[in-house]
């Protein structure tokens, strides 16, 4: 009987036709594998915060084996031998248990809060990108949206993650957003109430806030980023302006394998940043804070960095009591509902306003530099100042004490500060990218600066500028000498004609990229 050779090397190509042909999957596939992507370094500070939300659900599926949310009083017996023998709540021992006796447990701790951090901050950078790019205009609105929903989720996760442990810190934390709730007007009894399941602090508000930071929002997060990658896809990649790149095409690398390469090594370098920050850097001790007592509370209780912002316009507020139909609106209720409400809704209609201001009703997938919207970049700038005073001043008791400042001082430097600094920070931003646009002007009249002084006949010395092409649609020209320390020749001289002609070498100009129309997209390896 003959042995039937069997090809290996056909088997993936047969397996996979056996599949094609019972569950087509070979034309969509195609397409996702297809589909081009630009490459800037600006658009990898979306991947960083995608990758920290993996490491972020990786990590928190393994303290979740060995956390148990639960206020039950009993005596800690554990290796941390400062808190042996002190009552505490089940929650703080198992946190502690995962900080000392579990393997690895504090590293992971560590790594999910640092990648919590990074999480937050990559959302921000990436939304500020998008904003002073103009990447949020027709057809991406809803996109815009989804991140800024997903910066506020990931604040509420945030704030339910560290206030599990029921530290001293954390019960702090949870003190503060009972007071918050309180102050609403006419329904904040009602939902403190709801919530804690009592009077403050109850018994269930760990095993609910558990429940919403394991299982609720790590959904509806990995909802939202799944359709915000997905719009992604549908609507295509912004790209910067450049030779051959229009509204009507994507000029980049293919998904695959390329570009899929790059994202798997860049994932692993975001892996291995956060791991070895968790290994390496201390954050969130909670054995030095001790169990949350509500009569100990100490001076320096700052929560994490994206948190602060909302401390310090607390700490900014002036106590105004105001009356309004028989309510008293405590001052806590402006500069922690208030604003919040204000700092969600003007952000997000905001494409749709600049869109009315501007008349402004085409679609757009070409990006803008700051510079050339200057109104917009000193919209930017005003809001980092306004968060970057806000944040500061969430910690003006650290700083008073550290610099021997008056308290009182820091918090009148911060109010007067707060309505000075965003302004100025306007003006400067808008006066800065209208020079750079005064200086894109000069290299357009005069040419790039080479660096090359040459003596002219008359006995002169001048610097040679190397004009440019007439710039395309966009205002943008190629630049062949960017770079370069001495070009030797070139085919335009302008000008100065014969006196540098010999300065230069002629280039050649590579062949003018493919186009195609709207439905399809343009794919190249080179850089511009």
């Amino acid at each position: 009987m003959k042995r039937r050779k069997v090809d290996l090397k056909a088997l993936p190509g047969k397996a996979a036709e056996e599949v094609d042909t019972r569950l087509p999957v070979a034309t969509p596939l195609r397409s996702v594998l297809n589909k081009v992507f630009p490459d800037h370094w600006s658009f990898l500070l979306g991947e960083i915060a995608l990758f920290s939300f993996i490491i972020l659900l990786l990590t928190g599926t393994f303290l979740a084996l060995f956390f148990e949310p639960s206020l039950q009083e009993v005596r800690y017996d554990g290796s941390y031998l400062p808190l042996q023998g002190v009552e505490m709540s089940r929650a703080y021992e198992t946190a502690l248990d995962l900080s000392f006796d579990v393997r690895g447990g504090l590293v992971m701790r560590q790594m999910h809060h640092w990648a919590a951090l990074l999480f937050m901050a990559a959302i921000v950078v990436h939304m500020f990108r998008v904003f002073m790019t103009g990447a949020f205009r027709k057809p991406r609105e809803i996109n815009w949206i989804i991140g800024l929903s997903m910066f506020w989720l990931g604040f509420t996760e945030g704030f339910a993650g560290y206030s599990l442990p029921d530290d001293a810190l954390s019960g702090t934390g949870l003190r503060i957003a009972s007071a918050i709730m309180l102050s609403i007007p006419v329904i904040g009894s009602w939902v403190t109430t709801s919530l804690f399941g009592g009077e403050f602090p109850g018994e269930i508000i760990l095993s609910r806030l558990y429940i919403l930071h394991v299982f609720l929002l790590p959904l509806i997060l990995l909802a939202l980023v799944s359709i915000h990658v997905g719009l992604v896809f549908v609507q295509k990649h912004t790209q910067w302006p450049g030779p051959g790149r229009t509204n009507k095409n994507v000029v980049g690398e293919r998904m695959f394998p390329r570009y899929a390469i790059k994202q798997g090594g860049f994932f692993m370098l975001v892996f291995a940043v956060i791991a070895l920050m968790g290994g390496l850097f201390q954050i969130n001790p909670i054995w030095l804070f001790g169990p949350y007592e509500a009569a100990v509370v100490s001076a320096g209780s700052q929560p994490d960095w994206y948190v602060m912002f909302l401390d310090g316009s607390t700490r900014l507020m002036p106590a105004w009591d105001i009356r309004f139909l028989g309510y008293n609106i405590p001052p806590l209720f402006w500069p922690t509902v208030v604003l919040p409400g204000i700092l969600s809704v003007v952000p997000m209609a905001y494409p749709w306003i600049e869109a009315r201001w501007k008349k402004d009703k085409g679609s757009h997938n070409l990006l803008q530099r700051p510079r050339d919207v200057p109104d917009r970049t000193g919209l930017a700038a005003m809001a980092g100042a306004f968060y970057l005073v806000l944040t500061i001043s969430g910690g003006n008791d650290i700083v008073a004490d550290k610099f021997h400042i008056s308290l009182n001082a820091m918090t009148w430097a911060g109010r007067i500060g707060l309505l000075v600094l965003p302004p100025l920070a306007y003006y400067f931003a808008r006066r800065l990218a209208l020079g750079l646009q005064q200086h894109d002007r000069e290299v357009l009249a005069h040419g790039v600066e080479t660096g090359i002084i040459k003596r002219l006949p008359d006995g002169r010395f001048v610097e040679v500028h190397q004009p440019l092409a007439a710039p395309d649609e966009h205002g943008h020209t190629d630049l062949p000498y960017v770079g370069w320390t001495v070009p030797k020749k070139m085919n335009r001289v302008g000008a100065l004609g014969p006196a540098i002609r010999g300065f230069f070498r002629p280039i050649e100009q590579p062949a003018p990229p493919r186009q195609e129309e709207q439905p399809r997209e343009e794919i190249t390896t080179g850089k511009h």
